[in-house]
C-alpha cells in the first residue's frame, strides 16, 4: 500500500488542523493506520493509531485533543488536531501495518508516507 499524508501547515497555538492520509489499494480496511511525528532533534514518536474496525489508541500527550478516524470507502485516514500547542510542532507521518493490533512501535509498520509539516506558533 502507498500512503500520502497532507494537510499540514502553520497554525497559532490553540488552533486546529486536520491531516489526511490517502492510501492506494483496495484492501485499506485490513490495515492499521498510525500517525507518528518527529520534531527536530527528537526521535519519531507514535501519536495515535486506528484499526480497520475503528479501534483507537492515543498517546498521553495528545489524548483529548487529537482524534483519529478513517473512511475505508475512501481509503483515507484522518487526524483531527485541536487545541494545538507549540510542542506539537513536528513532521507528521502516517503509516500502515497489515493486522489488527494498534501497535505504537514504528518498527511494527511496514508502509510509510512522506511527512507533512505541522508548525504551531506561540
Amino acid at each position: 500500500v502507498q500512503l500520502q499524508a497532507s494537510g499540514g501547515g502553520l497554525v497559532q497555538a490553540g488552533g486546529s488542523l486536520t491531516l489526511s492520509c490517502a492510501a492506494s489499494g483496495r484492501t485499506f480496511s485490513r490495515y492499521v493506520v498510525g500517525w507518528f511525528r518527529q520534531a527536530p532533534g527528537k526521535e519519531r514518536e507514535a501519536v495515535t493509531a486506528i484499526s480497520g474496525s475503528g479501534g483507537e489508541r492515543y498517546s498521553d500527550s495528545v489524548k483529548g485533543r487529537f482524534t483519529i478516524s478513517r473512511d475505508n470507502a475512501k481509503n483515507t485516514a484522518y487526524l483531527q488536531m485541536n487545541n494545538l500547542k507549540p510542542e506539537d510542532t513536528a513532521v507528521y507521518y502516517c503509516a500502515a501495518r497489515d493486522g489488527t493490533v494498534t501497535y505504537f512501535g514504528a518498527n511494527r509498520y511496514d508502509y510509510w508516507g512522506r511527512g507533512t509539516q505541522v508548525t504551531v506558533s506561540s
